[in-house]
């Protein structure tokens, strides 16, 4: 379902045990936990994904996630309406700046436990085709994003 890349950043338990209980909400929520739909999650620093994001989106500065989905919306969604799930395939990447996680945490004052499941479940719906660029589209993903967090749980403070 998915594996945990730590770069330049000391591996922890409690970033798994987050990570893996809202990914495990997300599949199920989305109807993919019977897919052999993997996505890799790197935990990293933030010059590390500012170099990932200069390289790819020609943007230089340091962001809290970035997602690389391997699907177009339409082909994931035909794909799943399908089940066509014989194939492992790969969802995508999700890269996250635990730095900016913690940073987050306090600015918006709530838990790290928050910030990181937020960046985790925001991820997993960029590599399920949905964007906030547009209002209408951001009506669509963040009532998802919501879902989640509230189902599992994970509330502001």
């Amino acid at each position: 379902m998915f594996e945990i890349i730590y770069q330049d950043i000391e591996q922890k338990e409690e970033y798994e045990e987050v990570i893996k209980k809202v990914l495990k909400y997300c599949y199920k929520e989305e109807n993919i936990e019977s897919s052999n739909m993997e996505i890799t999650i790197t935990l990293t620093t933030p010059e590390n994904i500012r170099k990932i994001n200069r390289e790819y989106r020609n943007i230089d500065k340091a962001t809290d996630v970035l997602s690389f989905p391997m699907f177009e919306k339409d082909e994931l969604d035909k794909k799943i309406k399908e089940k066509d799930f014989e194939h492992e395939d790969i969802l995508g990447d999700i890269i996250i700046s635990i730095e900016k996680v913690e940073e987050q945490a306090k600015e918006y004052g709530h838990s790290f436990e928050r910030e990181l499941s937020y960046m985790v479940v925001h991820g997993f719906y960029h590599l399920m085709g949905y964007d906030h660029i547009k209002e209408e589209d951001k009506k669509i993903m963040r009532p998802k994003e919501e879902k989640i967090l509230n189902d599992l749980k994970i509330v502001r403070n």
